[in-house]
């Protein structure tokens, strides 16, 4: 280990993306009893929505994963993507194995690019590419900035908020393949339903969607 390291060890510990604690450098992001204990989802990981086939996600969205994710989104924490794309894709590969044909993600808006500096879905994209094998491909663009879906309250208000935010920018690509898209936290599914939607309108054969985590049944 370089000097280097061993200071940006000292003055800035590594720990754990879900509950802080500091780590040994050898265990990597997640601390032992995380890696036992977190709500995983295990024989549940896939729900169906509009206009896609399935959701998987390693993990439910409560408690130390909630926290997490919001930290990611929020909180100026861009590095967690890499540990969050390593459990992504290992649930890819046990759930969705041969179902895909290009990998891409659901985009923020410019406006909300500027205020977080970063896209956190594409950065998990590009860690799931990175552990698959395979170049991510841009296909959407948020056209309309709304308000956050959080806080939207009900399913059908947030289909409403949401419609018509994205348009397909990336045709030819999407035409007739099965595309697999991602996306941080799903709910109520409106956000990767509506994405969805614009896909199959653009030629998709078949839209499946992977997340980190999701709500429980």
């Amino acid at each position: 280990m370089g000097l280097i390291s061993l200071l940006l060890d000292v003055l800035f510990p590594p720990k754990c993306v879900f509950c802080g604690e500091i780590l040994p450098r050898k265990e990597g992001r997640i601390c032992e009893k995380c890696k036992s204990e977190l709500p995983y989802t295990g024989s549940h990981p896939s729900q169906k929505g509009d206009f896609f086939s399935v959701c998987v996600a390693p993990l439910y969205y409560e408690d130390e994963v909630r926290e997490s994710l919001i930290r990611y989104k929020f909180g100026g924490a861009p590095g967690y993507g890499a540990v969050y794309g390593a459990l992504l894709a290992e649930c890819i590969s046990g759930e969705l194995e041969g179902r895909w044909d290009i990998l891409t993600w659901v985009p923020l808006s410019a406006k909300r690019y500027k205020e977080r500096g970063y896209d956190q879905a594409k950065l998990l994209t590009d860690a799931v590419g990175a552990k698959l094998g395979v170049k991510p491909i841009s296909t959407l663009r948020k056209v309309k900035h709304i308000p956050k879906q959080a806080t939207m309250g009900s399913p059908e208000k947030r289909r409403a908020n949401i419609s018509g935010a994205y348009i397909v920018s990336n045709r030819e690509a999407v035409e007739g393949k099965r595309i697999l898209l991602i996306d941080d936290i799903i709910t109520s599914g409106s956000t990767l339903g509506e994405c969805a939607r614009m896909l199959r309108q653009s030629g998709a054969a078949e839209v499946v969607c992977a997340a980190v985590a999701r709500s429980r049944d």
